[in-house]
């Protein structure tokens, strides 16, 4: 007698049993069955098998509900029939081949589409999840002292997740406008986060990585550019040693974006555009990402003294930073705007544009950027011949970089002063001035060629035969310092 065709239920068992190398005998001894013919009239198709009892048994072997039905729907696939009405067209053999191949091809092409979807959405659930308990941990660590701070990440699980490290990346990066000890401290305390966190290697290689980069960064910003390279190439060691992640997750243009500020730091021009590219490659035309890497690709400009190029990319930047909405973008925008302005003497167009950025600096609230709004308000003024509106806000800016230890700032803003004084003829003051000014030689700020050219302003001014041109040449002097230099050995503030 013919055997009868198996159920697709038998056929599933038989699979799955082979698929873990279990004899017969060994399943019914994990099943606690005392009579291994049971399983043999099962595979046998001797018996029916339900399919409660066939998920009962998979569960044994270690298998899930789902990977039953999946071979049930592939048996279903295999064994396709088309439904035949009486036809003078019968199907032949080959056209039932050609139905069947395409039934299950875009059976499995759906089934693959529809499993992509749901894990993309579903992972993106977590991820929105995690970030939204890293935002309750964030604002329960803001507020507690740096020792409380190292004692919750250290003993609490729930304080050692990567969202958390990530959002503390983002704080450090925030607090590095205007406060790099507290970048630097959490950079720090986002390590001690990173350094804790569980998964797979390869994950936890990666976090590091990214971390790191944020370490570097904050490192920069406190003009410690050797620990920053050091940091950085710690960075990129990690991030390669790790597994590909989302890059929504942990992008890996923002690596790129953060080494990009350190090259621009240290004047290597050429490398920091060349990162930024490739950041902006990696942004995939985001708002927000595009919008900050343009900016920064117009502050290397600005540097290089590329006018010009600088005011071009902050037009390509404009619609990004207009999508994106962020206040902290558009401040920088217009911002940057008015001082490239400022640089071609085109004060009546930066005059235009200064209501913005002051309403936009003090909506902000960041102490440095208000104090250099003062600064661009004052170049402005001078510009426009307002001079003793301008003396008033230099005074203001000067003694502000001041206590700031700002040194390379206050440098600046001092001789911006010195000019206007020496025109008005005020020798003393002058002369008072570059006293004032004796601190920034002992400072690690600026470079010592910059340093060379303030003591020929200091010299000139002691003895008062300083003059406009003097000041104006050792102003461009350290500006061609800071623009030309390959690599400087001690930091200066952001500018």
């Amino acid at each position: 007698m013919p055997r009868e065709k198996l159920s697709p239920e038998a056929l599933a068992l038989i699979y799955l049993r082979s698929q873990r190398g279990w004899s017969k005998k060994e399943l019914a001894s994990r099943l606690g069955l005392s009579d291994v013919r049971q399983l043999y009239r099962y595979e046998r198709g001797e018996a029916a098998l339900r399919r409660e009892d066939l998920e009962s048994i998979a569960a044994r072997l270690g298998y899930s509900p789902e990977a039953v039905e999946a071979l049930l729907f592939i048996h279903s696939l295999t064994g396709y029939e088309p439904r035949q009405a009486a036809s003078p067209f019968p199907l032949t053999p080959e056209d039932r081949r050609r139905i069947n191949r395409a039934v299950i091809f875009t059976g499995w092409t759906v089934a693959e589409t529809v499993g992509d979807l749901l894990t993309h959405r579903r992972r993106k659930a977590k991820e929105a999840e995690a970030r939204r308990e890293a935002e309750e941990l964030w604002t329960r660590l803001k507020t507690a002292t740096r020792q409380e701070r190292r004692d919750l990440v250290t003993f609490l699980p729930e304080f050692q997740s990567w969202a958390l490290a990530v959002r503390v990346c983002e704080a450090s990066v925030r607090a590095a406008a205007d406060k790099p000890e507290a970048a630097l401290e959490l950079a720090d305390l986002a390590l001690r986060i990173a350094e804790q966190v569980l998964g797979e290697e390869g994950w936890r290689c990666r976090v590091k990585g990214y971390v790191w980069a944020h370490v570097a960064n904050a490192r920069r910003v406190a003009n410690d550019f050797a620990g920053a390279d050091e940091a950085f190439a710690r960075a990129w060691d990690l991030w390669r040693a790790g597994a590909a992640v989302d890059p929504d997750l942990l992008p890996e243009w923002r690596m790129f974006d953060l080494e990009a500020s350190l090259r621009r730091e240290q004047h290597r021009f050429s490398e920091a555009l060349a990162l930024l590219d490739q950041a902006q490659a990696g942004s995939r035309g985001e708002p927000v990402s595009t919008a900050r890497i343009l900016l920064k690709k117009e502050h290397v400009f600005e540097q290089m003294g590329d006018v010009q190029s600088a005011l071009a990319v902050l037009a390509e930047a404009g619609p990004f930073v207009e999508a994106s909405g962020d206040l902290h973008l558009l401040f920088a925008l217009r911002f940057k705007e008015a001082n490239n302005l400022c640089h071609l003497e085109r004060y009546a167009e930066a005059t235009g544009i200064l209501p913005q950025v002051r309403e936009l600096a003090v909506r902000l609230g960041n102490g440095l950027d208000l104090i250099r709004v003062v600064w661009l308000a004052a170049k402005v003024a001078a510009g426009q011949g307002r001079k003793e509106e301008a003396t008033v806000g230099l005074e203001q800016v000067r003694r502000d970089f001041t206590v700031r230890q700002l040194p390379y700032d206050a440098a600046r803003s001092s001789l911006d002063l010195a000019v206007l004084w020496i025109e008005a003829g005020r020798t003393a003051e002058v002369r008072e001035l570059a006293l004032a000014m004796t601190w920034i030689f002992k400072a690690q700020g600026i470079h010592r060629e910059a340093l060379a050219a303030l003591s020929l302003f200091y010299d000139a001014a002691q003895q008062e035969t300083a003059t406009v041109e003097l000041a104006r040449q050792v102003i461009a002097e350290v500006e061609r310092v800071r623009r030309s230099a390959s690599q400087r050995t001690t930091g200066e503030a952001k500018h």
